[in-house]
């Protein structure tokens, strides 16, 4: 690798080691093995480097997201059992990504001071947000009123994992698992649905092949 990717690399590093806030330009030095006039060089700031690698970060646990919604194991199995074995996948991808969670509630307690990072983050909120309701219910923004489904529909998601990894990084032997969420919303759904109408919903993700 270059010194723009060792100092990227050594970012990450930091990111996940000592936190977003924590981390200073001589602690990625030290972790890239680059000097410390290579990060103005390449990445005009600390900042903007810390940047790049906490964005760089979330695009691989977006990534691990997608392999969870394989379909090895539940071969044949509901549409109810394939929410909940997904749902214990993204909890499982808690466990490797710990640390860039954590500092992601680092940063939100923090956001009122990080303009760039609060850009960052916003940017990326509504891509999330198709993302999410295209990999749980497969939710395409095509024809009249799917853009907002979609969007709805990501929003929800959006806010179940922040609630779920919430709780998990608080209490994980507590946290709701993959059955616990697909009890839940049947029983939300049941309550919401007229008794016996044809628009009576299962499980969020029970429309998804």
């Amino acid at each position: 690798m270059g010194n723009r990717e060792d100092l990227l690399a050594g970012a990450k590093r930091c990111l996940y080691e000592k936190g977003y806030v924590r981390t200073t330009a001589r602690d990625i030095a030290t972790a890239s093995g680059v000097s410390l006039a290579a990060i103005g060089y390449h990445y005009r700031s600390k900042d903007a480097l810390m940047n790049a690698a906490l964005y760089q970060a979330m695009q691989e646990w977006g990534e691990e997201i997608e392999r969870a919604f394989t379909t090895e194991g539940v071969a044949g199995a509901t549409p109810a059992e394939r929410f909940a074995a997904t749902w214990d996948r993204v909890i499982e991808s808690f466990t490797t990504h710990r640390p860039l969670w954590v500092t992601q509630f680092e940063i939100i307690a923090q956001i009122d001071h990080l303009p760039e990072v609060r850009e960052l983050l916003a940017a990326g909120v509504d891509a999330a947000r198709v993302g999410l309701a295209e990999l749980f219910q497969n939710i395409l923004a095509t024809g009249e009123g799917k853009e907002e489904e979609q969007a709805a529909v990501g929003a929800f998601y959006q806010m179940m994992l922040t609630g779920v990894l919430g709780q998990w990084l608080i209490a994980p032997d507590s946290a709701p698992s993959g059955r616990d969420l697909t009890v839940a919303l049947r029983a939300v759904a049941a309550n919401i649905a007229p008794a016996g109408g044809a628009d009576q919903a299962g499980p969020a993700g029970e429309g998804r092949a």
